[in-house]
């Protein structure tokens, strides 16, 4: 042990010291990190591993932080539960609930069936299919929202699938849990009987505690936050959060369970709760830190050393993962109607391996896989955890890049084809042709729906509609609208919606990437189109002017003035209501 770890007054300190130091280079070389324009996630990682056994030596024995590390990862799950909701996953589609499941299911399947033709048994085949199938939440939310694509197509396809997966560490859990506390697959006998009354007693426990938990939630909670005194006293909701968080987590863990699947269960039955806001609130500070040193523990798995010997073997697993993962769910999206570049781009953001699946690797640690292996599974999903800010941000650019070559590849078919097919009389194609004078609203979601409204009594014959959410597409019909259901940066789609014919073009798609190809494609089939366009972020709004918009309306700036002139009409209301009333 270092100096620097050694008791004090005869007190064992060494603990704290460690954490300490965990925490410190962690904050170091996360600010490191996103100073490279890199996931803070990162640098917790690179820190684990220097101060860790493996490197430096700081920390001999990760025991020293591994029940904070667990505790953390529970607040995360935890947290994560408050977040879900089946009206939320509703909300986002098909893909996310249907999408979402496939994605688990095949991927498991893949990486089962790899593994078996490596020569795995299926214990070893069926806990690394489990680990495979999962991505990280904690790096694409955060760097979605950095790259301001959350509300993107891409986007949103991402998070429906990540909460799905979300949904998906409870049975993973249990299944890895069970094979894993189970008798070897070399034993005879009853080895297949011990497996299955170990997932029975794992089943019902986990039921057991559902129904606890779902009381507790349902009649107890509630009538504690509506006590007097815990509206006066704010410390006094915020204990009962953390009681909440970590309280289920040893619940789960005095009941031979998962404590991150506990705390998970926990905050899945609170999400529904209107207190779910405020609890995440409260607890958000002790889960940063405590999160933290779960990464940071992370990364005190990793054994640099080992890695290097057998670079090629963890690298080649890594690309095959890298691969692997975003042509399943490129698949799986192209099913639900998205185009390829939307497709890829979604499973580009969801190539990595995430972090509960060491969670995963931890419990079969030792049982259902070896040494070796678990080295391989967690070297690998560093290295895919590392190349995840890259890969998100070119996700869009990739997306574009292909949906350019498909379509120069399809017209130059429908040239060849157009050649040989015979002339159509000039009446013919008058009579194709819609009137002029058009207008043509991308996107109608709430933006598009009040521009629509707005124009509605005046130019409703010549108002066509482009969407590819079909229940947004549903609602402009039934206003009597024309509508054209999938993407705008299709060119195909633009000249099925007559966009040679139309006078102006209102944008109201949030997503600044998605924007800026849709007025390349509208510029190129109608340079003498007026594009109205809007810009959900005031950083995006020249880069969208000099895209080639002829107005961007710049929301943050008009939001801004909205509430000068409601200030001031509190402060004047005389001046006020003429400014008032000229807005409106």
């Amino acid at each position: 042990m270092y100096p620097l770890l050694a008791t004090t007054n005869g007190q064992d300190w060494s603990a704290l010291v460690g954490i300490l130091l965990l925490l410190t280079m962690a904050l170091a070389l996360g600010t490191l990190a996103e100073r490279l324009k890199q996931n803070a996630i990162l640098g917790y990682l690179v820190a684990g591993t220097l101060v860790g056994p493996n490197v430096l030596g700081f920390i001999e024995s990760q025991a020293q932080v591994n029940i904070i590390a667990e505790i953390g990862v529970a607040l995360l799950l935890f947290t994560v539960g408050l977040e879900i909701s089946i009206k939320r996953l509703l909300r986002l589609g098909p893909i996310a609930l249907i999408g979402g499941l496939l994605q688990v299911v095949i991927t498991m399947a893949v990486g089962v069936g790899l593994s078996t033709a490596f020569g795995l048994d299926i214990k070893a085949a069926v806990c690394l299919g489990a680990i495979l199938a999962l991505s990280s939440t904690a790096c694409v939310i955060r760097l979605l929202v950095d790259n301001a694509a959350i509300d993107a197509t891409y986007g949103r396809n991402t998070i429906g699938m990540l909460l799905l997966q979300d949904l998906a560490v409870m049975p993973l859990v249990l299944t890895v849990t069970a094979l894993s506390s189970g008798p070897p697959a070399s034993s005879m006998g009853d080895s297949g009987g011990g497996t299955t009354w170990m997932l029975l007693r794992s089943l019902l426990y986990g039921s057991l505690m559902v129904l606890g938990f779902w009381v507790l939630m349902n009649y107890v909670v509630p009538k504690l936050l509506t006590i007097r005194q815990w509206a006066k006293n704010r410390e006094l909701p915020i204990l009962m959060a953390v009681v909440l968080a970590v309280g289920s987590a040893v619940i789960a863990h005095k009941l031979s369970l998962s404590p991150a699947m506990g705390a998970f269960i926990a905050g899945i039955l609170l999400a529904e709760s209107p207190f779910a806001t405020q609890v995440r609130a409260d607890i958000g500070s002790l889960r940063t830190v405590l999160v933290t040193l779960f990464f940071a523990s992370i990364g005190m798995l990793a054994e640099p050393v080992w890695a290097a010997q057998n670079a090629p073997l963890v690298l080649g697993t890594a690309a095959c993962i890298l691969i692997l993962k975003p042509a399943i769910i490129w698949i799986i999206a192209r099913r639900f109607g998205f185009t390829h570049g939307q497709s890829l781009a979604t499973g580009l953001c969801l190539a990595q391996v995430g972090e509960f699946s060491f969670v995963l690797a931890e419990i079969a640690r030792g049982s259902a896989i070896s040494e070796d292996l678990f080295r391989l599974v967690v070297a690998s999903t560093i290295v895919t955890l590392f190349a995840t800010p890259f890969l998100v941000r070119m996700a869009p650019h990739l997306g574009n890049k292909l949906e350019s070559q498909l379509h120069a590849r399809h017209k130059n078919r429908n040239k060849n084809s157009e050649s040989k097919a015979p002339e159509t009389s000039e009446q013919d194609a008058k009579t194709s042709i819609p009137p002029t004078n058009r207008i043509l609203v991308i996107g109608f979601g709430p933006a598009g729906q009040c521009v629509a409204q707005t124009l509605l009594n005046k130019y409703r014959d010549r108002i066509t509609v482009i969407d590819q959410n079909h229940r947004n597409a549903a609602h402009a019909q039934r206003l009597g609208l024309d509508v054209c259901i999938g993407s705008s940066t299709s060119p195909e789609l633009l000249e099925h919606a007559h966009i040679e014919q139309v006078d102006v073009v209102v944008i109201t798609i949030p997503d600044p990437h998605t924007v800026r190809q849709t007025i390349h494609a509208c510029r190129s089939l109608n340079p003498a189109a007026k594009l109205i366009v809007r810009s959900r972020y005031h950083v995006y709004r020249w880069e969208i002017m000099l895209s080639g918009a002829t107005e961007v309306i710049d929301e943050e700036e008009q939001v801004g003035h909205r509430l000068a002139v409601v200030a001031r009409r509190h402060l004047d209301p005389e001046v006020s209501e003429n400014i008032i009333t000229s807005l409106r």
